[in-house]
C-alpha cells in the first residue's frame, strides 16, 4: 500500500543527501483543515534492539470514536541510516511504512512518535510520513526538539505555541492536569488546532494518546521476542 511508494535502493545514505531530499520534500507538505471525517487513526512508533542494531516499527490502528484497538502490526528491520539530528526520520520511515502497509485497514490519519513542522528545516518523522502516504498527519513528541515556547498552564487542554522566526510551528500541549505537557505539530494536510484536539480526544486519562500508547507496548513486546 505505501512501502511500494518508496524505492529503497535511491533511499539517502549520506547527510547531504538526507537534507537535499528533506528540503525539497518540505515544499510539499500542506497545513489545511482535514478534507474529510476521521474514524481509524493509526498510532507509530519505533524501538531499537542494542544487540542486533535492527529496530521494531509499529502500526496501531484505533477507532476514533470509541478509542480502542482494531489492529496492531509489527515489522523488525535494519537501520538504514545513520544517526544525524533533524534527520530521524531517514531511519524509521521506512520501517513504519513496512507496518503501515501490513495493516488490513487503512487509517485515516497518522498520529506520530516525533515532530511535524517544529523542525529545523520544518520537515520531521510527521511531515516525511505525511508526504509519503498522502493521509494527514500529527507529530505528537515526548520532548522538545525546536523553537521557543513558554509552559502552559496546569490545566488539561492548556497550550502554549511554539515559535520560530515569530512563525508558530507547534504546540506545547497539557493532555493532563498537572503532568508534563507534549508537543505537538502539524505533519501533512491538518491544521495545528485539529492536531490539538484530535491528540485531546486520544488521551482521556494518559499523557500520551492511546495510539502511541499501544503502539509502544507493541514495540516493547516484540523486542523481547529478539
Amino acid at each position: 500500500m505505501f512501502g511500494q511508494t518508496l524505492n529503497f535502493e535511491d533511499w539517502p545514505t549520506t547527510e547531504a543527501e538526507a537534507i537535499k531530499l528533506q528540503s525539497e520534500l518540505a515544499e510539499t507538505v500542506r497545513e489545511i483543515p482535514l478534507a474529510g471525517p476521521v474514524s481509524r487513526v493509526a498510532g507509530l512508533d519505533v524501538a531499537y534492539d542494542d544487540a542486533s542494531g535492527d529496530l521494531i516499527a509499529a502500526a496501531a490502528l484505533h477507532d476514533t470514536y470509541t478509542l480502542k484497538a482494531i489492529e496492531t502490526k509489527t515489522v523488525r528491520d535494519s537501520v538504514r541510516f545513520p544517526y544525524i539530528s533533524g534527520l530521524f526520520s531517514f531511519r524509521e520511515v521506512p520501517p513504519l511504512l513496512a507496518a503501515l502497509d501490513a495493516l488490513d485497514t487503512q487509517p485515516d490519519l497518522l498520529i506520530c512518535d516525533g515532530h511535524g513542522l517544529a523542525h529545523p528545516r520544518r520537515f520531521g518523522l510527521a511531515c516525511h510520513l505525511g508526504v509519503l502516504t498522502g493521509l494527514p498527519s500529527i507529530g505528537c513528541a515526548k520532548t522538545h526538539l525546536f523553537g521557543a515556547y513558554d509552559d502552559p498552564g496546569p490545566l488539561r487542554g492548556n497550550w502554549s505555541p511554539v515559535i520560530d522566526d515569530g512563525q508558530t510551528i507547534g504546540a506545547v500541549l497539557r493532555t493532563q492536569t498537572d503532568v508534563k505537557p507534549v508537543f505537538i505539530s502539524v505533519g501533512h494536510l491538518i491544521t495545528l488546532h485539529e492536531a490539538i484536539e484530535m491528540v485531546l480526544q486520544f488521551s482521556p486519562r494518559y499523557r500520551l494518546p492511546e495510539t502511541t500508547r499501544t503502539a509502544d507496548q507493541a514495540v516493547r513486546a516484540a523486542l523481547k521476542t529478539i
